[in-house]
């Protein structure tokens, strides 16, 4: 049985995020908020690797290639709330969560849940906006009427 590209990119992601996620942890830095933007990276990785597979397979529908771009990224980042609340609950739970960064969504002093939806917020918008500039970079590839004689 052969997975879905979309299923096998996104879980490409998880494991690039989460191999980042602990790399920060090891080194110290797990607690700086801003290092959170690489994780996007990530995310454009696998989401291209899914649009060039379509391409070369001759997909070239502008909205099918956008749907499976999107379920490719949002795939990556579920994986990776589920992977960060588990391993969040495995170093202590809610103690744990206090030590990393400060700064997310809902401010104050958050639980596990609290932090991971707070998360699953910032990595949908981050899904959503690296399609649409994947989209954008692609658009002239794909047939549509604006492009057809």
């Amino acid at each position: 049985m052969k997975l879905p590209k979309e299923l096998l990119n996104g879980f490409i992601i998880f494991i690039g995020i989460g191999l980042y996620f602990l790399l920060m942890e090891t080194l110290g830095l797990a607690d700086l908020y801003y290092l959170r933007l690489v994780n996007v990276l990530f995310v454009f990785y696998g989401t291209q690797k899914t649009l060039k597979s379509n391409f070369a397979e001759g997909k070239t529908i502008l909205v099918s290639n956008a749907v499976s771009a999107l379920i490719t990224s949002l795939t990556g980042i579920f994986l990776s709330i589920i992977g960060l609340i588990i391993y969040s609950y495995s170093k202590g739970g809610d103690a744990y969560v206090s030590s990393l960064s400060k700064t997310f969504l809902f401010g104050g002093d958050p639980s596990v849940m609290t932090y991971s939806i707070s998360l699953l917020f910032e990595g949908i918008v981050s899904a959503v906006i690296v399609t649409f500039m994947l989209m954008l970079y692609w658009d002239t590839r794909y047939a549509s009427d604006k492009h057809q004689n």
